[in-house]
């Protein structure tokens, strides 16, 4: 198995909004913010080679969109999804899957693009299976009020209509090398992809833990459809990478790409962060 962390990007979404109830005052050292109070947050996949297949976790924001709605989010930096899976050595055709922790804009957006003459959506990956779940896909397209924005059909709709979409069953997995953990606060049933590299447990956080500046419990995003149930899904999974040592990954963290955690008198902390090669040879 070979892992490669993707850059898609950077983009920017308002800090009180990313930290919930605390205070700036805490936060702002974290992840300064601008003069809009908007900090700056990576949007980082995963892409995995397993035996013949390439495994590809979320996708970034992706270009569909017009320049009123990155407007609001200030797009930036060089990297893009199709750049960075070349940089890796691949082309988009070698991709066989991709799992698709939630159908946010900003995880899901990659996984459809126009054609050539922008006539027409269609999958970014034409030879992948994409992966979610039933529970989150009903959810997806018939969204509540609060939640709408989030869910954009041109992101979603292509990738039933192509026939390459199918789902995975709480419990189960379409591959030998990878479980999930479903999780209900940030969203319903967002799947947490953990990975067993040569025997190593790596958890791809999605916005479970979008950063290590949330690792404390209570560091929670105003975004979460049920916060307290958020609380006790992190504790969950905090306690799982302590118990089995698990490197986490963290999708939106502007610096660093992953943590480990360790026990102490004070909870669960983080032990130390870097890059993704740090804890992996």
């Amino acid at each position: 198995m070979k892992i490669n962390t993707i850059d898609t990007g950077y983009f920017k979404l308002d800090g009180g909004a990313m930290f919930g109830v605390v205070p700036k005052t805490l936060w702002n050292k974290q992840n300064p913010a601008d003069e809009k109070n908007l900090c700056t947050w990576a949007m980082r996949c995963l892409l995995i080679e397993d035996g013949e297949r390439l495994i590809l976790i979320d996708t970034g924001l992706g270009d569909k969109q017009d320049q009123k709605f990155f407007g609001h989010y200030d797009l930036h930096g060089d990297a893009s999804l199709i750049a960075s899976i070349r940089n890796c050595g691949y082309d988009i055709k070698d991709v066989t899957d991709v799992i698709l922790t939630h159908l946010h804009f900003d995880h899901v957006g990659g996984a459809a693009q126009y054609n050539q003459d922008r006539t027409l959506i269609q999958p970014t990956f034409s030879n992948a299976i994409y992966w979610s779940n039933a529970a989150h896909w009903e959810w997806a397209v018939n969204p509540n009020p609060r939640e709408k924005a989030s869910f954009l059909k041109d992101n979603i709709l292509p990738l039933q209509e192509s026939g390459q979409l199918q789902f995975i069953k709480q419990g189960q997995s379409p591959f030998p090398l990878i479980d999930f953990m479903h999780v209900n606060g940030h969203t319903e049933q967002m799947m947490l992809p953990v990975i067993d590299y040569h025997g190593q447990k790596i958890i791809y956080a999605a916005d479970l833990f979008p950063s290590s500046y949330h690792i404390p419990l209570p560091w929670i995003m105003s975004y979460d459809m049920r916060p307290l149930l958020t609380l006790e899904e992190k504790q969950k999974v905090l306690q799982r990478a302590v118990t089995e040592n698990c490197i986490l990954i963290f999708e939106h963290d502007p610096v660093y790409e992953a943590a480990v955690v360790e026990q102490t008198d004070r909870g669960i902390v983080l032990r130390e962060r870097g890059a993704l090669s740090d804890f992996i040879s």
